[in-house]
Parts: C-alpha cells; structure tokens; sequence
C-alpha cells in the first residue's frame, strides 16, 4: 500500500500505532492525548476540522482513526464512507465515538464501514486495547499486501524467465527460426488438426545450393552470415502467425503452412526463391560470379485418419530433390 509506511512499520514492534482522532471538541482532543500519552509506541494527532481529516490521514498514514460521529457541518457517517471511497484511506481501521449507546446508530456506523463503536470517552484501559488491536489487524493486513505484490512480482519474473527459456528452447541458435525438435512438435500438432478438420497442410523443404562449396570458399562464418540471410527471408514470407519456419538441418530450412492450397504454397516458394536470389550473395558455385541460390520442394496434403506426417515430409523432399536434380534455383512439386 505505501512503501515508506511498511518501511516505518518494519522498524517497530506489532504494538506500535499512529492515532489520528477527528473530534470538533478540542477538550476530547486533549483528554485522549492525555490517557496515550504514557502508552509506549503509541503516536498522537488531533484534527478539530472534519474537513481537513482525509487529506491529514493521507499525510500522516495512521494505523487507527478515531472518529466523532457528531460534528457541525459534517456528519461523521459521511466522513466514514469518504475514508472508504478513497484507495488510500479505504482499509485503515476506524473506531467510532458516539455519545451514548444506540443500537440504530451502532449499525449505521458498521454499515458506514466502521470497524468499531465506543461509546466517549471510554475507559482508558479499553480504548487502548482496541487502538492496539486494530493497529495490529491493520500492519498485517498491510505487510500481507506487501507479500501478496512481492509473490505478483516474483510470479511475473518467473513466468519471463520461463517464456526466455522456452523460446530458447524451440530456437535455432544461429539463424532464430525454429529449431528441428520445435518443427518436428508443430508439424504434428498442425498435421492432426488437419486430420481433424480435414483442411489442407503444405510444407516447403528450401536447401541452399552449393553450400559446402560456399563454406569451402569463403569460411565458416561467411556461411552463417549466408544462412542467417536466408532465415530472415523465409521468415519475411511468412503472411500468417500460423506459418512456421524452421531450420531443419545444416543448410537446409522447413516452412510449415497451415490451411495453405498447392497453388499458394507453390507461388510462396517461388516468391521465396526471387527473393533469395535477388539477395546477390556472391558465389563461385556453379561457376565463378554466381549468386547463392536455393533449391525448394513443395507438398500439400489433407491427412487421413490414420496417416502420418512423415508422409507430407517425403513428398516435399521429393520435390526437393527434383528441383536439385533438375538444376537447383528452382521450385519443384513432390508427387
């Protein structure tokens, strides 16, 4: 609730309490700072003005209000319910001072939100005890609260640190597509949807071409650099938060496409390919001044009860072969 309060707090006993009493008769006022004034731990303050008594309870954070019930120009009912409208004033104890003992004006008060009745002045002994007892209530309440948030917080973190962990999980460190164990997970969950639904499921196989000769020619981390090129733009291709692309192997990428036809599937690979294509990477394969190209395969499948989605893989690394064998930089259909 207030930080510097809990602070405060933290520094005393459980016995400790801020007093604010709103009364309109200072000869009250003097008469309860005088039976607290020998209470160890207890603070004092007196407001006359009942007008004045929720911005002096924001200033001065008491543990307990003692409050009048009758006072000119405002009703001390109504000041019961402000204390209880505002956020920083709504769980502070009060104690109501009434001047006899009604059992019509008792309810009102507990309706109003007030946490107790005293007839004034009650017996010092009395009146210290409750002051002690609903201070501790309210100290509790108050460093519950600070545990509650601090769990809210520690819960947060823990659930960040899980996400993190969790995309770093399913991520290819090198490239940030997808890792093999996250596509080979996907693809099953999207090929039973599919089996449900009876929708169709495509896959694109996409293998870079030349690339031992690339790595052969201009070292390792040209060719990373080369591969991360490729993954941001199979990752550009993706029109839908559905598409999953992945890095299946090596040099060699995967692009899961939910609910996609053969047609759409087929101009995204071609699509794909120009844009790889007019990356202009150098390469010296298949011959001195060439650009990195890559090879695609395509398949589409609606799955049958009891089929598998090894099924959609074959047929897409059909198409990639095909493709490589007619050429590479070239998009070819699985049959």
């Amino acid at each position: 609730m207030h930080d510097l309060q809990m602070d405060e707090l933290k520094a005393t006993d459980e016995n400790a309490a801020m007093v604010l009493l709103v009364d309109d008769q200072a000869m009250i006022g003097e008469a309860v700072r005088r039976g607290l004034a020998n209470e160890e731990n207890i603070d004092f303050h007196f407001c006359a003005d009942p007008h004045q008594a929720i911005a002096q309870a924001i200033e001065i954070k008491p543990t307990v209000i003692l409050q009048d019930l009758v006072m000119p120009g405002l009703d001390g009912l109504t000041l019961v319910r402000e204390y209880r409208n505002n956020p920083i004033t709504r769980d502070i104890p009060i104690i109501v001072l009434s001047t006899k003992e009604d059992p019509l004006i008792k309810s009102a008060a507990f309706a109003a939100g007030a946490n107790d009745y005293l007839v004034k002045l009650p017996d010092n002994i009395e009146l210290v005890a409750r002051i002690r007892y609903h201070s501790r209530s309210y100290m509790t309440l108050l460093q519950r609260d600070e545990a509650y948030r601090a769990l809210r917080v520690s819960q947060q973190q823990l659930l960040d640190t899980n996400l993190v962990l969790q995309r770093l999980m399913n991520s290819d460190g090198l490239t940030g597509l997808s890792n093999r164990r996250h596509f080979d997970e996907y693809l099953e969950l999207e090929w039973r949807r599919a089996t449900r639904e009876q929708s169709e499921l495509s896959l694109l196989m996409i293998d870079v071409d030349f690339f031992k000769a690339y790595n052969d020619s201009f070292g390792h981390l040209e060719g990373d650099e080369a591969l991360r090129q490729v993954a941001k733009a199979i990752r550009a291709s993706c029109a839908r938060p559905s598409d999953l692309p992945a890095r299946y192997g090596g040099e060699e990428f995967a692009l899961v496409l939910p609910s996609t036809t053969p047609g759409g599937a087929r101009l995204l690979a071609e699509k794909l390919r120009q844009t790889v294509a007019a990356m202009n990477i150098p390469h010296i394969a298949p011959a001195p001044g060439s650009h990195l190209t890559v090879s695609i395969g395509v398949a589409t499948v609606t799955p049958g009860v009891g089929s598998n989605s090894r099924q959609l893989i074959q047929e897409a690394d059909k198409g990639l072969y095909q493709a490589k064998h007619n050429g590479r930089n070239r998009v070819s259909v699985g049959q």
